[in-house]
């Protein structure tokens, strides 16, 4: 299944039904006057976040959803039935944007939200509506409302407690695959992600979080270099980052200068959010290139970096632990105040 994160597609509810025109036809009972009834109210348009979906496929393929008119009166006072919803059912983490891509007119981050975007028409009255001590044998009735249509784009940001962010070949997705059951592309030449990943890490039991694998951040993303900025909308929805630095480049200062200053050119809050500073394929590494490297960084970021490497396993426990850490303060299971001891897994883990 290929992944899809935004779609445009034309939604327009149902028309009511027609009033009907009849009168009573029946043996013995001589003037028996207009028996018309209304008709239906047209089938209304919905939208619905569901467990189980993780892209947005299913609207490449169907791109018009329409409502069936409700059903026209009849005689003898029979109204016309409801016509039936249309249900659009996407993933947690869509948005409903206006025509214009701008305006967000539902954002469903929760799951089992159901939001109605567009109202059937009202049937229409039957000649039953219009008798009266004037008009006792009316011969008009209503015709059913026309129901309502727009464009829509639907926008799809993934719900992560953790995104990684990192240049293309830093060891997001090696990473992604030592940590979780998620197997996205691994491959021995320089390639980038084109499609988020997301990983679910379980520590324990009672300690599991989601972690996406988030492409497209090259220097100029911000402004529609490569992916652009397709992509940094499901950073948005992560509570904290894990930036990844290439240990084995020449210059690491300059490919954390180059991710901090994207997340801080697309704005959304992204700079503000709490980072996990990593050094990762230091498996590589000598133990004096390591630590000059290391040091590099801190002297930057203001802080020392975790030294990790995906492939051997080497300080993913503590990496993650940190990670679990900032995970349950977004809960607000532990305070931000003071220092957070890290506990042990129990039993130890193993990527």
């Amino acid at each position: 299944m290929k992944f899809l994160d935004q779609a445009k597609i034309y939604i327009r509810s149902g028309n009511g039904g027609a009033g009907s025109v009849s009168f009573r036809r029946e043996k013995f009972i001589p003037n028996g006057g207009p028996d018309g009834g209304d008709g239906g109210k047209g089938g209304d348009v919905w939208v619905e976040s569901a467990d189980g979906l993780n892209t947005l496929i299913d609207f490449r393929y169907q791109q018009h959803f329409k409502a069936p008119t409700g059903n026209h009166g009849q005689g003898r006072q029979m109204h016309g039935a409801k016509g039936e919803d249309v249900v659009l059912r996407v993933p947690v983490g869509t948005q409903v944007l206006d025509e214009d891509k701008e305006t967000v007119l539902v954002d469903l981050d929760e799951a089992g939200m159901k939001v109605k975007l567009l109202s059937g028409g009202n049937g229409g009255w039957g000649n039953t509506r219009f008798k009266g001590p004037v008009n006792q044998a009316p011969r008009h009735a209503n015709p059913g409302q026309e129901g309502q249509e727009r464009w829509i784009w639907l926008r799809l940001k993934l719900i992560a407690d953790i995104g990684l962010a990192g240049l293309p070949n830093a060891g997001k997705s090696t990473f992604l695959s030592a940590v979780s059951a998620a197997r996205p592309k691994v491959a021995d030449y320089p390639f980038t992600t084109l499609t988020p990943n997301l990983g679910m890490v379980d520590l324990s039991p009672s300690e599991r979080f989601v972690i996406a694998d988030i492409p497209g951040l090259i220097e100029g993303a911000s402004e529609g270099a490569g992916l652009g900025t397709r992509f940094l909308g499901h950073v948005e929805r992560s509570a904290s980052l894990i930036h990844l630095i290439d240990g084995t480049q020449d210059d690491v200062v300059a490919a954390y200068r180059i991710i901090r200053g994207e997340l801080e050119a697309y704005g959304e809050g992204l700079a503000d959010k709490i980072e996990i500073l990593a050094l990762n394929k230091i498996d590589a590494l000598t133990p004096e290139a390591r630590e000059e490297k290391a040091a590099e960084l801190e002297a930057v970021a203001g802080r020392r970096p975790y030294l990790v490497s995906g492939v051997s396993g080497e300080g993913v426990t503590e990496l993650l632990r940190a990670a679990w850490a900032e995970v349950k303060k977004t809960r607000g299971e532990i305070s931000d105040e003071g220092e957070h001891v890290i506990p042990e897994t129990p039993g130890g883990w193993q990527p």
